[in-house]
């Protein structure tokens, strides 16, 4: 042996003994921690280091995996002990996993080891505890050293990770079957956060998602679905062998430099359970939505996602076959073009559900979002600042501003007009208040009534002439007018001797004191605010209001333009014609439509003109002047008609039909003239109301089985926004029953919602999408209703 070999030797063997008394040390300080806190020692946390010490004589990285479900409560503090002081020993790092623990152990004991093993912790599985609210609260907000971090509770509604997690590279929250929506500064603290995944969560909504996830600066992998193949969120790399047969586990990863982007080498733990992989009919996602995800995926030959599409089409529709490769969709997937609007949105993403995002793909992305989509109202294609655009209105063509420059003087002079700055200025405010203010409208509703009883809202409409006056009819028969500026009351009436729904409501326009109401026993009543008392639960009044002839099994009542007639319709197939100032029904029209009668709505500005929607799929338009014996013209809905109503200038009808049908057709002959393309969920319950918002410039949707609101241009059809409400109870659900554009207020509306779980609550709220939540009033948190996923 040489001298130089003899010297390498000697230097290899001081090392390993080193290294082995290093560890050793590890193993007799956990065991003088034992002896200090009386607990005996922990065998298998023994044979955790005895693992290590292996590891590091032959030369591997040396990692402790702690499992959880092996411990007590009793040995969690002499590990703390121990791995406080980790940086003087020889481990590299440390994994947290979670195998289903029997026993219950201390949360605060939980998070305190995490945080004692410092920038040695890599990975942290808590998939299968139960996690109480206090303890996710505690981890998001103060935050881990970890790289890797996966969670799966039932307790996380809204996600708000605040918390310092500046290491983090891979999120899971597979499976966190309540998570609805990303708070706005969620993922503020995780600038090397690049892989994400969310399958299986109820997150809906493109708009605030796409807003969060565009913060995280090295996102690179995202999913909300899964292929089957896949474990993590690389993409999908089938071998040409392995095209054959989809049900092959392949392991798939995304290697970025030196850095491997993927669950490392917890690929089981991190994997779809085997109770999950099994074909179900609850986790597939459309046929056509799943074929178009997959068109023009490559770039040049043929590659094995053009085999999987074909081997997609060639799958049993019925949902049974064995070559499904899209499992456990989040509900943000059913929305139409979500693949194109997250490429779009997110232009640094590199794979989103297991596909690969390509040049290609990202260019075709833009046009269709462009072609489906408003970035912001009004053709605006840029955020602008709200100062520097009321400075133009008030400096116009010889303030400083376009003095020097021809090409701002034409700005000016093409946008001089109020309408021009007032449009300008509700987009800058909308492109800055992506969570909008949501409030109740009556800030006494939480105030009981005798015997305990609460207000129940079931039908509403703001005054057309005094723009804080708002009017609900509940399902006790009540009239209840509010100012909802303030939400003081201004008049009440509780309907002596009889308990029965307002199901219609109409206000007077030349007597805007004045209202009209109609109850589901066909009771009809004229209503004078002057005379109600603005008193909550005062049964002395009623004695005021004018009554009308009934009209059986009634459902809705509207004034024509001149306040002298108005018509009710209800469950049959016509509709009867009211004298306001005689109290006498003029005229009963039958048999207008083969089935019930949904609504009949007389034009804003014609008194003879009005139009009838029914279930037997028909629109129609009739004149008074001639007789309704015959309409005017008629046009059809694929689906029963729920709604029509007339654009505030009469040129255009808004028709919505069961489960999402929404078209606006032209007033004059009932030729379509915009189709809002609204996916449909398959119910056909799902009763879909729709009217219009910022006079005849967008419309506002929603039905009674979604918590969405969509807001669509009326004259394109693009979507601008959905507002989705939620409640802040686990389980609970919130739906939309009844909307109405605010008349004199730009992008402001409210939605009559309906809670059916854990207790029935109706409640009205007030949406303003050019404020923003955080300026919102505290009440309205303490009523229990949030914009979900915060817009």
């Amino acid at each position: 042996m040489s001298l130089l070999e003899f010297d390498i030797t000697v230097v290899l063997t001081v090392e390993r003994v080193s290294i082995s008394t290093q560890l050793d040390l590890v193993t007799i300080c956990y065991l003088d921690s034992c002896k200090r806190h009386e607990v005996c020692p922990n065998s298998a946390v023994l044979s955790w280091f005895s693992e290590a010490k292996v590891q590091k004589s032959c030369q591997e990285k040396c990692n402790i995996v702690v499992s959880l479900n092996l411990l007590k409560n009793d040995d969690i503090p002499p590990l703390i002990d121990v791995f406080l002081a980790l940086d003087l020993s020889d481990i590299d790092s440390v994994d947290v996993l979670d195998h289903g623990s029997t026993c219950v152990l201390n949360e605060e004991h939980m998070l305190s080891l995490m945080n004692a093993t410092k920038l040695k912790l890599r990975v942290i599985d808590l998939s299968s505890t139960s996690l109480r609210k206090d303890f996710l609260r505690d981890l998001c907000h103060v935050g881990l050293p970890c790289r890797i971090l996966k969670l799966r509770s039932n307790n996380i509604q809204k996600l708000d990770m605040v918390g310092r997690f500046m290491r983090l590279h891979t999120l899971n929250l597979d499976f966190c079957t309540l998570l609805t929506s990303l708070q706005k500064d969620c993922f503020s603290c995780m600038p090397n956060l690049m892989c994400l995944s969310m399958c299986e969560t109820r997150v809906a909504d493109l708009w605030t998602t796409t807003e969060v996830l565009a913060e995280l600066p090295s996102l690179l992998e995202l999913r909300f679905q899964n292929c089957l193949c896949c474990k993590d969120t690389g993409p999908c790399n089938l071998s040409s062998r392995e095209k054959g047969s989809l049900n092959v586990i392949n392991t798939c990863s995304y290697s970025a430099g030196e850095t491997t982007i993927g669950f490392l080498s917890l690929q089981e733990s991190f994997m779809v359970p085997e109770v999950h992989r099994k074909t179900d009919i609850s986790s597939k996602v459309d046929e056509r939505k799943f074929l178009g995800y997959l068109q023009d995926r490559s770039e040049g030959s043929p590659s094995p996602l053009q085999n999987l599409r074909v081997q997609y089409e060639s799958k049993n529709v019925s949902g049974t076959s064995d070559k499904d490769i899209w499992h456990h969709p989040s509900p943000i997937c059913f929305e139409k073009h979500y693949r194109a609007y997250m490429v779009a949105s997110l232009p640094r993403l590199a794979v989103l559900d297991n596909l690969p995002i390509t040049k290609k793909e990202k260019e075709t992305s833009k046009t269709i979002v462009s072609e489906f989509y408003e970035y912001l109202p009004y053709k605006h294609n840029s955020k602008k600042n709200v100062v520097n655009i009321l400075q133009k209105r008030e400096t116009g063509p010889s303030g400083v501003h376009y003095r020097n420059s021809s090409k701002l003087k034409q700005t000016y002079c093409y946008g001089k007009s109020q309408c021009f700055f007032s449009r300008s200025l509700s987009a800058a405010r909308f492109g800055s208040s992506m969570w909008p203010s949501l409030h109740p409208v009556s800030s006494f509703s939480h105030i009981y009534k005798e015997e305990n009883k609460r207000l129940r809202p079931r039908q509403f409409e703001y005054n057309p002439s005094n723009s804080s006056l708002m009017a609900f009819g509940t399902l006790d028969g009540e009239i209840v007018v509010v100012n909802h500026e303030t939400g003081n009351l201004v008049g009440y009436n509780s309907s002596i001797g009889m308990i029965n729904s307002v199901l219609g409501l109409c206000w007077l326009k030349k007597y805007p004191s004045k209202l009209v109401a109609g109850f589901d026993n066909g009771c009809l009543k004229l209503f004078d605010v002057n005379h109600m008392p603005a008193k909550l639960g005062d049964r002395s009044c009623g004695s005021g209001a004018v009554h009308f002839e009934d009209f059986e099994q009634l459902t809705s009542v509207h004034v024509n333009s001149t306040d002298d007639q108005f018509l009710a319709s209800g469950y049959s197939k016509g509709v009867a014609l009211y004298d306001i100032s005689t109290g006498k029904r003029l005229q009963v029209f039958t048999n207008m439509h083969r089935e019930p009668i949904n609504v009949a709505k007389f034009a804003h500005h014609s008194p003879c003109m009005f139009a009838t929607s029914s279930f037997d799929k028909d629109v129609k338009m009739w004149d008074l002047r001639e007789k309704p014996e015959n309409p005017c013209y008629t046009a059809s809905s694929s689906r029963g008609n729920v709604m029509v109503c007339f654009s505030p200038d009469d040129l255009y009808l808004l028709v919505s039909a069961i489960d999402n049908e929404v078209k606006q057709l032209l007033a004059v002959d009932g030729r379509l003239h915009t189709n809002f393309n609204i996916t449909s969920t398959g119910s056909a319950h799902n009763y879909t109301r729709s009217y219009y918002m910022n006079g005849r410039d967008y419309i506002i949707s929603g039905s009674c089985d979604e918590h969405a609101v969509r807001i669509c241009c009326a004259q394109t059809g693009r979507r601008l926004r959905d507002v989705y409400i939620e409640g802040t109870e686990s389980g609970k659900s919130i739906f939309v029953q009844s909307l109405r554009g605010d008349p004199f207020r730009p992008f402001n509306f409210s939605v009559l919602t309906s809670t059916m779980r854990p207790t029935a609550k109706q409640e009205i709220i007030k949406v303003n999408l050019l404020a923003s939540s955080h300026d919102a009033d505290e009440s309205s948190r303490d009523q229990g209703i949030y914009p979900y996923c915060g817009l």
